[in-house]
């Protein structure tokens, strides 16, 4: 009986010993974990290079003209219209974009223009970043009638016709060479940035007081208060960062915004004005008198990088809204 038993167990393998690679554990870096998620989206990554490459071309689009082109953005050559003011001279070799009516060359106004959408759109969202930041986060901390104020406020200007408002002011200031607020705000890239940026903190402030609310009640900011530390502690120390992710993701969400915002008042003339290139103003020049049928060339470029633009922001934007969610599959 007993030789039946011990044939029936069956025999027990010894366990290897782990190698010195299987015994290692390597741990991931919040950052490691990020680049991984966004890496994976091959869409996005496209997105981030076409950003990278354009905010260098506007960089270096001075560089490009002296060496390359020879073109300046207002270099007026009016030997290349006909004398029904219509470009002959499409993209070629000296002219990669073609040139318009005036005789300037298209490529190179676009990258100029590129330039001046790009500045007016990061500093209006950095400043409406930095505002709506301040209120969402005094409103969802203190609460209270701090909070009522700021909520109030952020459903005042959430009410007004926004549009019109930027329409109307930028068109006021601008009849004046000396500008407004006795000469502080000038017509230009100044008072675009500022009315954008007059309007654009809103939902940034929503945004974060949800979350600041959310956040005060969290067993952290508890145990920050009970070691005794102060309210600006607090809130910058253990709130503010558990805020970056979404900021982030808005802040980028938030620029291709503001970029179509300036290219829409400089179309109705009210934006940037005629000596700075920019991308609105010269699609309202291909568009005025149906020029574009004879030369494509002047509503292509433009058009195509204000599209590709911000269609490469939103898709960057929709990519770190995944990587940076920890909930997410991807």
């Amino acid at each position: 009986m007993s030789q039946v038993q011990q044939q029936s167990e069956p025999a027990v393998e010894p366990i290897a010993p782990l190698t010195g690679d299987e015994q290692r554990v390597e741990g991931r870096t919040p950052w490691q974990l990020f680049w991984g998620r966004f890496r994976r989206d091959k869409v996005a990554l496209g997105a981030l290079i076409w950003v990278i490459l354009l905010i260098f071309a506007s960089i270096l689009v001075p560089v490009f003209v002296r060496l390359v082109s020879h073109n300046g953005p207002n270099d007026i050559k009016p030997e290349l219209s006909n004398e029904f003011n219509i470009p002959v001279i499409g993209p070629s070799a000296r002219f990669w974009g073609g040139v318009d009516p005036l005789g300037r060359d298209v490529f190179v106004r676009t990258l100029y223009g590129a330039r001046t959408s790009l500045e007016v759109a990061l500093i209006a969202t950095a400043i409406s970043v930095v505002i709506g930041l301040a209120l969402g986060l005094l409103g969802g901390y203190f609460g209270g009638k701090t909070d009522t104020f700021t909520s109030r406020l952020t459903d005042i200007v959430l009410s007004l016709p926004v549009f019109l408002l930027a329409i109307g002011i930028s068109a006021s200031c601008g009849i004046d060479p000396r500008g407004c607020l006795g000469g502080t705000l000038k017509p230009g890239v100044p008072l675009v940035t500022f009315i954008i940026a007059l309007f654009g903190w809103t939902y940034i402030a929503r945004i974060v007081r949800g979350q600041t609310l959310s956040l005060r009640e969290r067993e952290f900011v508890e145990a920050a208060r009970a070691t005794g530390f102060g309210r600006l502690h607090i809130m910058f120390r253990e709130i503010l960062p558990n805020l970056v992710a979404p900021l982030i993701v808005y802040t980028t969400l938030l620029i291709p915004v503001n970029i179509i915002f300036e290219a829409s008042l400089s179309y109705l003339g009210v934006g940037i004005p005629p000596g700075t290139p920019s991308w609105g103003q010269m699609i309202a020049d291909a568009t005025d008198g149906q020029l574009y049928r004879f030369a494509w060339w002047m509503l292509l470029f433009p058009g195509l990088m204000l599209v590709f633009t911000t269609l490469a922001f939103n898709l960057v934007g929709d990519a770190l809204r995944d990587a940076l969610d920890p909930r997410s599959g991807r």
